[in-house]
């Protein structure tokens, strides 16, 4: 298994303690996602563009299933030459946490359509954020919509958008029956409070779009104090809804796994051609 939403924290070094904790918790690997811009939260640590880079780089380095996605601010001025300098030096992909500005800023448009083009993906976070701010009405999953503009963009709305779960399967079954150029994947990182999570995944997998391929499991844990049990709770809990829902294990497999891999563009699994849904579907 694989955990695709992993954050890194202030000043941790012990990766050995951080892979113990991860297998503890039943995965081989995961996404490993930057620190935090500066200008987003507030100072976290090493937070220059290069500084953040490199401990990302050097995290990961010598461990082939830990993936390093470059958290961007894409409002910064040098955004784009961010992106430039972390695929040159090997990123497998970005996040981006729209908390100040709209997806559809043309700024923020440009840096997203450098990032496609360099055929990276981006995990966007989407659903209430719990900062303290202005910041619920930029990461509503419709507020994503000009995305469908970029040809070839592939991203990941996070958290499936919770509170916003309904409005984000109508978002993935528009790109579905409209965009055959834009891959839209969902993240099952909670989000979802457990009192939720089975109406989701049920309306997930019984709409009648073909998302069983574009469904990522991630824990949001973190670097610093990666809570095994936590996860396994988590793994659990879908793991007996999916059952309920008659998935078979390959479905299965694939959401907990080989997903994430064709998210980020390094799958070997054979890709089916998606079944696109037809209008008032």
């Amino acid at each position: 298994m694989l955990d695709g939403h992993i954050h890194m924290r202030l000043g941790v070094e012990d990766r050995d303690e951080f892979l113990r904790r991860l297998e503890a918790g039943g995965f081989a690997g995961g996404v490993v996602i930057s620190n935090v811009p500066s200008n987003c939260y507030g100072p976290d640590g090493p937070n220059t563009p290069m500084k953040r880079l490199d401990k990302l780089l050097a995290w990961t380095h010598g461990q082939p299933e830990l993936f390093p996605l470059y958290w961007i601010d894409p409002m910064s001025e040098d955004a784009l030459a961010q992106v430039a300098t972390a695929v040159e030096r090997g990123v497998i992909g970005f996040k981006v946490i729209c908390m100040k500005f709209a997806i559809r800023e043309p700024r923020a448009m440009d840096v997203f359509r450098a990032i496609a083009e360099a055929g990276k993906p981006i995990l966007f976070h989407s659903g209430i954020l719990w900062d303290n701010g202005d910041s619920s009405r930029y990461n509503r999953p419709g507020e994503f919509e000009p995305l469908l503009s970029i040809e070839g963009i592939r991203f990941a709305l996070a958290h499936v958008s919770w509170p916003w779960c309904d409005e984000c399967i109508a978002v993935f079954g528009k790109v579905l029956a409209t965009s055959p150029n834009v891959n839209m994947y969902i993240d099952l990182t909670p989000g979802t409070p457990p009192i939720y999570r089975k109406e989701v995944l049920t309306k997930l997998f019984t709409v009648g779009y073909d998302v069983a391929e574009n469904l990522i499991f991630g824990t949001d844990g973190s670097t610093d104090n990666y809570n095994a049990p936590w996860a396994r709770e988590w793994i659990e809990r879908d793991r007996q809804i999916y059952a309920e829902l008659g998935l078979d294990e390959q479905t299965v497999g694939d959401v907990f796994g080989e997903n994430l891999r064709r998210f980020l563009g390094i799958s070997d699994a054979p890709a089916h051609e998606r079944k696109r849904p037809k209008v008032g579907e």
